[in-house]
């Protein structure tokens, strides 16, 4: 069995060499007590955000107390630290610096270039939007790629593992300034992050993200097609016409033929094997992006649509291509089966082309 993940991350030795490095900054600190506060009677039972969470806590209690100061002993040890551990940084801010604004930006800042700040930006987005917006309007120009990153990362409205940002549901305005200055971002983790604040956008606010993105391809840049393209992704499973044509994908000279399902009857633990002729009936090459849907059958009867992808190809002139695909019905923890009428579609381009019935037998 793996090594739970908390096993992993914050281990002894962080904060051994936490300890070290924070005395030889602020004397009055005791590496052994904070050893020894840390690793209490409870350290084990805790799941590793609240180990995150504790230690900020004991931090707080042995580094000075006021915040500024102690935070300027933070700032002169985070260096040493990256990744999840250097995450501990920004926790203490977002724990104990509501109260200082100014002075924890500066620090989310800095911090944000060894651990990520993504999660502790938030309450503060949160309690002074428009400030912290201004802050983060300013860091989207950054030299720093990681501060950069935290602009856009920092306020998505959907961030896994994070609080939701609503307001920014409703209305994203001051959020698109931002991905407008990061959409040819040289750099591909910053990208990343673009693209995938684009698609939490278009999950409450299609009509806006297609609006931005088809100004941007106008002449976009190879960064900017990248984007686009992976932040376009839900739109285009769900087959959004307009989605798919800034992307290229147009329908409209494509036809479908000679649609075959074999067999009939598929019985639960066998397979569905689907083929057929696309047909590119005009004088230039196209583009396709192919899907095939089930209708799965559920308990009260009605019938549920999972879109599947297939493929992307170009079609050359009043050519075809024939296309397989083999789907199979087998146990899977996220879909429990029921027996009856099901359904297959060919979608091409967002567009159903063709469909037909089978029946799934238990």
């Amino acid at each position: 069995m793996a090594e739970p993940l908390k096993n992993q991350l914050l281990l002894k030795s962080f904060h051994e060499k936490l300890g070290t490095l924070i005395n030889q900054e602020y004397p009055k600190f005791s590496s052994k007590d904070f050893i020894q506060n840390v690793y209490d009677q409870d350290w084990d039972d805790r799941s590793l955000t609240e180990r995150m969470s504790y230690t900020s806590v004991v931090l707080q209690q042995m580094l000075p107390q006021e915040y500024v100061d102690a935070l300027e002993v933070l700032k002169k040890v985070c260096s040493h630290f990256d990744g999840f551990d250097g995450m501990v940084f920004s926790d203490f801010v977002q724990q104990f610096g509501q109260d200082y604004l100014k002075e924890s930006l500066d620090a989310l800042e800095l911090f944000t270039q060894h651990g990520s700040s993504e999660f502790a930006i938030r309450p503060f987005i949160k309690a002074n939007t428009k400030e912290v917006m201004k802050r983060m309007l300013e860091w989207s120009k950054h030299e720093n790629y990681h501060v950069r990153r935290l602009s856009s990362e920092g306020c998505r409205p959907r961030l896994p593992w994070s609080m939701a940002l609503p307001d920014f549901k409703k209305d994203p305005s001051l959020v698109l300034p931002i991905l407008e200055n990061l959409k040819s971002d040289p750099e591909l983790y910053v990208r990343k992050s673009v693209a995938n604040n684009i698609n939490d956008l278009a999950k409450d606010n299609p009509e806006i993200v297609l609006k931005m993105v088809s100004n941007w391809m106008k002449k976009p840049s190879k960064n900017t097609q990248w984007i686009v393209k992976q932040g376009l992704r839900t739109l285009v499973k769900d087959g959004n016409s307009k989605a798919l044509q800034i992307l290229g994908f147009d329908a409209a000279n494509l036809e479908l033929k000679k649609f075959k399902k074999i067999p009939s009857n598929v019985e639960f633990g066998s397979s569905i094997e689907i083929e057929f002729e696309l047909i590119n009936k005009s004088e230039q090459q196209v583009n396709a992006m192919v899907d095939y849907i089930i209708y799965h059958q559920k308990n009260n009867g009605t019938l549920a649509p999972k879109v599947f992808k297939l493929k992307e190809i170009t079609i050359p002139a009043n050519d075809k291509v024939v296309i397989s695909k083999a789907h199979n019905f087998v146990p899977i923890n996220t879909r429990k089966y029921y027996p009856g009428t099901h359904k297959v579609a060919i979608q091409v381009n967002g567009k159903v082309l063709n469909e037909a019935e089978f029946e799934l037998e238990m």
